[in-house]
């Protein structure tokens, strides 16, 4: 339909008359009525549609690259469908959640799981797991892992699935990291996500070979990019990094250089870890603390921050930043000899108030070298209460302590700490703890949580760690949880409503650990 033609002409006037009004222009019919308006409008709109000339076809796009992985087994891809379309369970009054599992909190198990048995997404469900990773950026790991090459190239069709394409190689195949001038070539080209990705690929097959890439063009590079690119070598640190992060440690950028230091600190055979070694040994020993007088070049060069936050003395600042990046191997000979366990004992400097700095930057340094010998020492005994502890009472700093023990010593130590101070101590403690949670921990959790309702407990204070323990604790554990699930007689002092909502939540508990059981039964492979 022309732009001049009659039918133009009438639709005009039935848009001004609905901009004005019917009553002060007639355009609407005889009768000039809004309802008769809109019949009118109704027919020209059919009429302009039909009258539109068809659009040349676009090109098809090309097929999606195949993807050799298998499809999970039919029950398993069902139980998918169910949690991308599932929402949590009904809140009763009052906040409470009722008795039916959280269907969304599951998902996260559902994907990792299918990663470990190599699965890709149903082609049917790959839109709806894309739309759950826009929604939930901590499912975005393992949610594009399982969409595969499909995820990728549906992204590049649909803006909202753009983040899709920041999240690995650009939507695109990463050359052979074996070759030289592929690598060479999309390292200077190609988009600042393909770059990233490929540095993660090449540190994987020869983590030397990371460094020597970065250097080709680190002087040209953004000071926001070369942080991240420099934050990726982490990943298998080891010494043969050290003359790259010697040379950033005079980078331009303040953020590059104390990242460069504190990779540089973290291995303990490395010049600046000799150097700060050094000044901490200066600064610390059997007579006492002396923290620095003055924030000199060298320090600021090797990522001491001179000006500390607000409510920090300026001394105190520095005195952890020397101590914390110091290998702790330094303080044997210091000390004369003695061990962890007996070095944190000793009351150093206890008069003067420096004892605590002291420890707290030997946690930091524990945690940074990853060793196992000082954090137990830090640590101290599970039973112990926090406020008395060797190292630390902050519960925050314990947990990245227990980090770096090995995973059954790690839950041991927390089964413990439940066992002595309960449950509402141990909520942080419990979330680095290795999922499921078996054995003497799992028993640990369900005797707490049993005597919590036995006693009365304000229910509400624990639904924190009922959540935590839906997501962790060992499924099987649901068969001793099963006699909980009653509702009992509640005590004379307890709160009220509490008999109920621990039922509920018990019931809950049970029927999300089944849930869970199911869930990787179905995934098994056939």
């Amino acid at each position: 339909m022309g732009e001049g033609d009659e039918g133009y002409g009438e639709w005009q006037e039935l848009v001004g008359a609905a901009l004005l009004g019917t009553d002060r222009r007639r355009g609407g019919g005889p009768a000039g009525s809004p309802e008769a308006l809109l019949d009118a409008a109704a027919v020209h709109a059919v009429r302009r549609r039909a009258g539109l000339r068809p659009a040349g076809a676009r090109p098809r796009p090309e097929p999606a690259p195949r993807d050799p992985r298998p499809v999970p087994p039919e029950a398993a891809g069902h139980r998918l469908a169910q949690l991308l379309a599932g929402r949590g369970g009904p809140v009763n009054g009052g906040g409470r959640r009722g008795s039916a599992p959280d269907l969304t909190e599951l998902l996260p198990q559902w994907l990792a799981a299918a990663g470990r048995h190599g699965y890709r997404a149903p082609d049917a469900l790959v839109p709806a797991l894309l739309d759950a990773a826009r929604a939930r950026s901590d499912l975005r790991p393992h949610a594009l892992a399982l969409a595969g090459t499909r995820g990728l190239w549906l992204a590049r069709m649909n803006p909202d699935w753009r983040f899709a394409l920041r999240g690995g190689a650009g939507g695109g195949e990463l050359p052979d990291v074996t070759d030289p001038s592929a690598v060479e070539r999309l390292w200077e080209e190609g988009l600042f996500a393909e770059r990233v990705a490929l540095l993660g690929a090449v540190r994987a097959h020869e983590p030397a070979a990371a460094p020597r890439l970065l250097a080709t063009t680190w002087a040209s590079e953004r000071a926001e990019d070369r942080l991240m690119f420099l934050d990726s070598l982490r990943s298998g640190l080891s010494l043969e990094d050290e003359s790259f992060l010697e040379a950033a440690l005079g980078d331009r950028s303040r953020n590059v250089r104390a990242t460069a230091a504190e990779l540089l600190s973290a291995l303990p055979q490395s010049a600046l870890a000799g150097r700060m070694a050094e000044r901490a040994l200066a600064c610390v020993g059997p007579e006492g603390v002396t923290p620095p007088a003055e924030c000199d070049a060298g320090m600021l060069r090797d990522g001491v921050v001179k000006r500390p936050p607000a409510g920090r003395g300026e001394r105190a600042w520095w005195l952890g930043q020397l101590v914390e990046a110091a290998p702790l191997s330094c303080w044997r000979e210091r000390f004369g000899g003695l061990g962890p366990a007996e070095m944190v004992a000793l009351p150093v400097a206890a008069a003067e108030g420096w004892t605590e700095e002291l420890h707290a930057a030997w946690c930091r340094a524990a945690v940074r070298q990853r060793d196992p010998e000082w954090s137990r020492a830090l640590l101290g005994p599970a039973s112990a209460p926090p406020a008395a502890g060797p190292g630390t009472a902050s519960l925050a700093e314990r947990a990245k302590l227990l980090e770096t023990l090995p995973d059954a010593e790690r839950a041991a130590w927390v089964a413990e700490f439940i066992r002595a101070h309960g449950l509402s101590e141990a909520f942080q403690l419990l979330g680095v703890c290795v999922v499921p949670w078996a054995g003497a921990l799992g028993r640990a959790v369900v005797d707490a949580l049993d005597i919590a309702r036995e006693a009365g407990s304000y229910p509400w204070s624990f639904s924190g760690v009922m959540g935590l323990a839906e997501r962790c604790l060992d499924p099987a554990e649901a068969v001793r949880l099963e006699a909980l699930t009653a509702a009992a007689e509640e005590p004379p002092d307890a709160s009220p409503g509490a008999a109920a909502y621990w039922a509920e939540a018990f019931q809950r508990l049970v029927a999300t650990l089944r849930l869970r059981a199911a869930m990787l039964s179905e995934l098994a492979p056939a």
